[in-house]
């Protein structure tokens, strides 16, 4: 039994996810404003500490023709900067409209366009976390 810790790491914002102690279910648990990377890696840090996440899926942008892109590599150079601070493993995950599937399923919901704004990297980390769980559950 061991916990997975998902994220989707924006410009503004990372969305942070948690599995269940199984391993079978992701569940959102916040939002950190991005402020610095060192700031916001150390946050990271304290969740993972918090909670004991022994592995880190986090979702890497591609473009639909499954080449990565400028926001794809800013997501690998975070991850090259986290490497340095956890001794955990670190999965990167396609997440291609994860974001999308997030916004359809807010809007589904009827949540507002501002809410959705302050929730939507929380639920797509849920998703990047809850393919993964999936994938390797089957």
């Amino acid at each position: 039994m061991i916990r997975i810790m998902g994220l989707d790491v924006g410009d503004k914002r990372t969305g942070v996810a948690l599995s269940d102690l199984m391993g079978w279910t992701a569940q959102g648990l916040e939002t950190i404003e991005r402020v610095s990377i060192k700031k916001d890696i150390t946050r990271i840090v304290e969740i993972t500490e918090e909670y004991k996440v022994e592995k880190i899926v986090v979702g890497l942008p591609k473009n639909m023709n499954g080449t990565v892109g400028p926001q794809g590599e800013k997501v690998m150079d975070f991850v090259e900067r986290l490497k340095k601070r956890v001794n955990i493993e670190i999965v990167l995950w396609d997440e291609r409209l994860t974001t999308v599937a997030a916004e359809k399923s807010l809007i589904k919901a009827d949540v507002s366009r501002k809410k959705r704004k302050t929730v939507i990297d929380k639920v797509a980390a849920t998703y990047i976390l809850q393919g993964y769980l999936d994938s390797i559950n089957k």
